[in-house]
């Protein structure tokens, strides 16, 4: 089993910046794809971002790309999400997941592992 701890949400004004951290434990990969998603109430989870644990693959959702960026520290089983220019079509629930499967890992269906969510919102 692999848990995953999600922090660094918050309350930012538009045009700001946060820096999400998600925390793997337990019987993790390095095979492992990591994503972001994230959620907003009454619609559909989209995903994000995504990348390996090793190598240099990455993936960006369309509305976040020049603006978001994934990275990884391996010594700390941590994967994070800077999140720079930030809009209130930003604002939701951000969720990371775990999964093996690299040629699904923009949709959630190539996932098995997701963290409890930390929430974003961005005023206007």
């Amino acid at each position: 089993q692999v848990q995953l701890v999600e922090s660094g949400g918050g309350l930012v004004q538009a045009g700001g910046s946060l820096r999400l951290s998600c925390a793997a434990s337990g019987r993790t990969s390095s095979n492992y794809v990591m994503g972001w998603f994230r959620q907003a109430p009454g619609k559909e989870r989209e995903f994000v971002a995504a990348m390996m644990w090793s190598g240099s693959s990455t993936y960006y959702a369309d509305s976040v790309k020049g603006r978001f960026t994934i990275s990884r520290d391996n010594a700390k089983n941590t994967v994070y999400l800077q999140m720079n220019s930030l809009k209130p079509e930003d604002t939701a629930g951000y969720y990371c997941a775990a999964g093996g499967n690299w040629y699904l890992a923009r949709g959630d269906g190539g996932y098995d592992y997701w963290g409890q969510g930390t929430q974003v919102t961005v005023s206007s």
